[in-house]
């Protein structure tokens, strides 16, 4: 019952790769003001596998009832972040939440909340709702502070051409190029950030 969106959850028959998922149909289209679509949340996480982000759970497209829409692996045995939010937290915690602020700049995800943030028992971040990303304009909806070197440093190797191969299925090429756009936004703020502090901003 949680989320904007009104995702269901589906049951999977004993023996299959997961037990449930969580099913969003959601149509390409702006809705409550709002770009929304299914593909949004497939192309997350493909990107998230492009990039070793390890973040993103896993999101295939799927039929059902004549509807396409993404089919989000559902994560047994996960907190939220608001109970997790006085709790003591490992070395990695702050290097995890970095890597989310620079995935959410290059995708343009401007929806990060507490609701779509999920932590495990050995204290991983998941990030979920991907649905209103990759928009078109260049915002950068993050503020950064510190930078996971080896992320940025695959995410100046892409380029439209290798985007257009792995992730035209679910992006068109103006939020392909949107995309790219925001990826040389961040540059600037990172070179920005050097020039300030040095190689300090890097994990």
């Amino acid at each position: 019952p949680i989320g904007v969106t009104r995702p269901k959850r589906a049951r999977l028959a004993p023996g299959g790769p997961v037990s449930s998922f969580a099913w969003k149909p959601i149509r390409p289209g702006m809705q409550s003001g709002y770009f929304e679509s299914y593909k949004s949340e497939v192309g997350a996480y493909e990107l998230d596998k492009l990039l070793g982000l390890n973040m993103v759970p896993v999101v295939v497209e799927r039929r059902v009832d004549n509807d396409l829409g993404a089919a989000v692996m559902w994560i047994e045995g996960v907190r939220s972040w608001e109970t997790v939010l006085p709790l003591p937290k490992p070395a990695t915690w702050e290097f995890q939440l970095a890597r989310m602020k620079l995935f959410d700049d290059l995708i343009g995800n401007s929806d990060r909340n507490k609701g779509n943030l999920l932590v495990d028992a050995d204290w991983h971040i998941f990030l979920i709702d991907h649905s209103r990303a990759f928009v078109t304009d260049s915002k950068l909806p993050q503020e950064l502070q510190n930078i996971d070197r080896r992320l940025w440093t695959r995410m100046l190797a892409l380029d439209e051409a290798g985007l257009k191969t792995t992730m035209g299925a679910w992006l068109d090429s103006r939020q392909i190029q949107a995309m790219l756009r925001r990826r040389d936004a961040i540059k600037k703020k990172i070179d920005a950030l050097v020039a300030k502090r040095g190689d300090a901003i890097f994990f």
